[in-house]
């Protein structure tokens, strides 16, 4: 048994926030009956769990895809006010593979956005306990002055809570506007845009370049595509799905070093004698209790 949000995530409909959201509105029902409260529990294996009146399959294949959001677009596969959204994008993977956003991106706001069917991925990557970062580029009406980066730097106080620390700094200086790289941890409603507003500058563009492990790169925009085996892996090592292998990560850093440095090009250096080289132990308690002190 488990709790119906969990079961309609691993099932690939939506992440497990959206899916507690079609609960309360009374669009999930177990056995005919429409249910409302969450917590419910249920088995797909022998009840009958239907959203908007069509049964819950088991999920055979996961999907996980890296999209480049345009501006004007919406984070939602169906908007109520019927504003452009997802669904012109995802419908080009073919019925068959329904995915569903990872967190949000505002309407404004273009850059890196997951698509997935992965609901339990889809829930750690969005919840701010795992800590997954997200980095933005973001175009300033003014360039801010290193002290109020410093106020970000430490937490910033917004109508929702002061924000946890962020890394940012000024990447390009213009006439009259400035480009800032920031990286937060959270994921609060248009929370880069509140952040900056909260020291009176206007957010004129932002674009999210990475989440987690995975870069934008030169995806063009509007586009698609499938994220590699390497790249779902780190993803899943990031949020504690997956185990992090000590011998393959101790294997990337010699290659790194290795990169840095050519072994046939590394010195070795003679380890540099102490005063109390190659005496025993009793001898340099002894030398030290006769060291004279100093006042």
């Amino acid at each position: 048994m488990e709790r119906l949000q969990k079961i309609m995530a691993r099932a690939g409909l939506a992440s497990r926030r959206e899916a507690e959201q079609w609960i309360l509105d009374g669009r999930v029902a177990v056995n005919g009956a429409v249910v409302r409260k969450l917590g419910t529990r249920a088995d797909l294996s022998k009840d009958s769990i239907k959203v908007d009146g069509k049964r819950i399959k088991p999920l055979t294949t996961l999907l996980y895809y890296a999209f480049h959001k345009p501006a004007g677009i919406i984070t939602t596969l169906n908007d109520p006010q019927h504003r452009p959204d997802l669904t012109q994008f995802v419908e080009k993977l073919g019925r068959k593979k329904r995915v569903f956003p990872v967190g949000r991106l505002d309407y404004n706001s273009t850059g890196l956005l997951l698509l997935t069917n992965d609901g339990e991925l889809a829930q750690r990557v969005a919840h701010p306990r795992f800590g997954v970062k997200k980095l933005y580029q973001v175009k300033l009406s003014a360039c801010p002055a290193e002290e109020e980066l410093g106020l970000l730097r430490k937490g910033i106080r917004l109508e929702d809570g002061i924000t946890a620390p962020a890394r940012v700094r000024v990447v390009e200086r213009l006439k009259k506007n400035a480009w800032v790289e920031i990286e937060i941890l959270e994921g609060r409603n248009r929370e880069v845009r509140r952040m900056f507003e909260a020291l009176h500058y206007f957010v004129e563009k932002l674009i999210r370049l990475r989440v987690g492990p995975i870069l934008l790169g030169s995806l063009p925009t509007g586009a698609l595509r499938p994220l590699s085996p390497a790249e779902i892996k780190s993803l899943k090592q990031a949020v504690g799905l997956e185990k992090v292998d000590s011998q393959e990560t101790l294997h990337l850093v010699r290659t790194a070093r290795e990169r840095l440095v050519p072994p046939n090009e590394r010195k070795k250096f003679p380890r540099q004698k102490t005063p109390f080289h190659g005496k025993t132990h009793k001898k340099r308690r002894a030398d030290f209790k006769s060291a004279p002190r100093r006042d």
